[in-house]
C-alpha cells in the first residue's frame, strides 16, 4: 500500500510502519505489533519479555513509545485466569518502565496462550532510522548477547541450568531504550529477533545495497549457550534461519549456527560511522562492535 504520508511501509521488511502526521510540525507515528506463545514457565517473566520485545521495534526506529494495546489469547478452561493476570502484570510492569501507556486491548479464548502488544510511538519524521541506510565502512554494533533461542529450547526440555535461564530472562526483559535514544548518528538500525543476527543483518544489507564482515569472536553470547548447543539444543526456527543464509556466508561458517539463533527481545543492530561508534558504545551498556559494512553486496563474511 502506498500513501503520500507513508514514510516506511512493507517494502524493506523494516521494524515498524511510519506515517507522517500532517500539520504536526514534522512529527511521525511509528507503529508495530508483536505477540508469541510462552517461552518461559513463569507467567510474569513471560509478560515482561513480551512487552520488552514489542517495544524494541519502536526503539529501533529511533522513536519514543507512547501507547500500547494488549493482545491475548487464553485457554480459559485449561489454565486459570489468575495466571493470565500474572502475565498482564508483567507486561504492565515493563510498559510502565518504558513510560508507555496501556490504553486497552482485546482477549479471545484460544487453545494455546498467546500474548502481545500493538505499540505506537512518536518520532521526528526526518530523523527516523530505517534498516536501509547502512554505508560501506560503517561500524556494525550489537547491543545484547545472543543465545536466547537455545536457552528457551533447553528450558522447555528441562535441561537448562537455572543461572543460565535467569541471565537470559534478564537480557530479554531489558529495554532497548538507551540504545534507541542514541541513534542520532546511526546510518541504519534494526532489532534482532526471530530471524537471528544473520537474518536481520541480511535484511539490512538487502535494503541498503551493501555487504558485511563479522568478527565472530567479538559477537557476545550468553554464558552457557555454547555448552547447550553442543548438547544438541537448537530451535527449529534457528535451523530455518541457518538454511535461509546458505549462499550468503563465507569464512568461519562453523560459527553460523549461533549467529542464526532465533532471538526473543534481542538487542539492536546498529551501523554507525567509525568516528562516532566509540561514543555510542560508551553510552550504551553492553554494546559491542562486531564488524564492518562492506561493498560486497548481500554477502556476509565471517572472520
Amino acid at each position: 500500500m502506498t500513501h503520500p504520508d507513508l514514510i516506511v511501509g512493507l517494502g524493506t521488511a523494516d521494524d515498524a510502519g511510519v506515517l507522517a502526521l500532517p500539520g504536526s510540525g514534522g512529527r511521525a507515528l511509528v507503529q508495530s505489533v508483536d505477540y508469541f506463545t510462552p517461552i518461559v514457565d513463569d507467567p510474569r517473566d513471560w509478560g515482561r519479555i513480551v512487552a520488552a520485545n514489542a517495544l524494541s521495534d519502536i526503539y529501533a526506529m529511533g522513536a519514543v513509545p507512547l501507547v500500547a494495546l494488549q493482545l491475548m489469547g487464553w485457554p480459559r478452561d485449561d489454565i486459570p485466569l489468575h495466571v493470565a493476570g500474572r502475565v498482564v502484570e508483567g507486561g504492565a510492569e515493563i510498559m510502565q518502565e518504558a513510560g508507555c501507556v496501556i490504553a486497552g486491548g482485546h482477549t479471545i479464548d484460544l487453545k494455546e496462550p498467546i500474548y502481545g502488544f500493538a505499540v505506537t510511538g512518536l518520532a521526528d519524521a526526518g530523523a527516523v532510522v530505517t534498516n536501509g541506510g547502512a554505508e560501506v565502512g560503517d561500524s556494525l554494533i550489537l547491543t545484547k548477547p545472543l543465545g536466547s533461542g537455545i536457552v528457551a529450547t533447553a528450558h522447555k526440555a528441562g535441561a537448562c541450568p537455572a543461572e543460565v535461564l535467569a541471565a537470559a530472562v534478564e537480557v530479554m526483559t531489558a529495554l532497548n531504550d538507551v540504545a534507541g535514544s542514541h541513534l542520532a548518528d546511526a546510518k541504519a538500525a534494526t532489532d534482532v529477533t526471530g530471524f537471528g543476527l544473520l537474518g536481520h543483518l541480511a535484511e539490512m544489507l538487502d535494503a541498503s545495497g551493501v555487504g558485511a564482515s563479522i568478527r565472530v569472536d567479538a559477537v557476545p553470547v550468553l554464558d552457557g549457550v555454547m555448552e547447550l548447543y553442543e548438547r544438541g539444543f537448537y530451535p527449529d526456527g534457528s535451523r530455518r534461519n541457518l538454511e535461509a543464509m546458505q549462499g550468503r556466508l563465507a569464512g568461519r561458517v562453523d560459527r553460523a549456527p549461533i549467529l542464526a539463533d532465533a532471538q526473543t527481545s534481542g538487542g539492536l543492530l546498529v551501523t554507525l560511522p567509525p568516528d562516532v561508534a566509540e561514543a555510542f558504545i560508551a553510552s550504551v551498556p553492553g554494546s559491542v562492535e562486531i564488524g564492518r559494512i562492506t561493498g560486497a553486496v548481500g554477502s556476509i563474511e565471517l572472520g
